[in-house]
């Protein structure tokens, strides 16, 4: 955490001095030109913020073509279309995800093949807590409210579990 400290202080001392120089420029121009550039650096933190994200998590070859698309959104509808782009991009993949788990955890045979196919249980790990509440909401969508409404029994859906099973099935690399 220490060697992160300074670049969080680098950052905080950027904007600090782009609002010192809005909130004392004589002109309005000058003030306005300071706040363009504070949202600028704004929406450049929000672009590089996704984008770590993402290579955390693991979407080596997605994460450039996200912040080219975000830097492409935001020019067009500004950072609340980035916003939008990414709160979208987390719902789909995390409801194919979600999907996907539950399938699993039901003991279908292409869901097994599919995880094995496509992580290792280090990447898995990842996904599982970055779409940890998507899980519990499909499960919602797709085990209770069904159950509620054909008056079936409900299935006790344990994420843990799956975590457990996979660190069994899933190569450590």
């Amino acid at each position: 955490m220490k060697e992160y400290r300074s670049l969080a202080l680098i950052i905080i001392a950027i904007f600090v001095i782009l609002l010192a120089g809005a909130w004392f420029s004589p002109t309005f121009e000058e003030q306005k030109t300071y706040l363009e550039l504070f949202i600028l650096m704004g929406a450049l933190l929000f672009i590089f913020s996704v984008l770590v994200i993402f290579a955390t998590i693991g979407f080596g070859s997605f994460t450039l073509y996200m912040a080219v698309f975000l830097v492409i959104v935001m020019q067009m509808y500004g950072i609340e279309g980035a916003v939008i782009v990414v709160g979208m991009s987390y719902f789909v993949w995390g409801s194919i995800f979600a999907m996907e788990v539950l399938l699993f955890y039901n003991g279908l045979k292409s869901a097994h093949e599919w995880f094995k196919q496509r992580y290792t249980f280090k990447s898995f790990k990842y996904e599982y807590y970055a779409f940890y509440p998507m899980l519990w909401i499909a499960s919602v969508f797709l085990e209770w409210i069904p159950s509620i409404l054909y008056r079936e029994s409900f299935l006790k859906f344990s994420p843990p579990k799956v975590l457990e099973e996979m660190k069994e099935i899933l190569p450590e690399r």
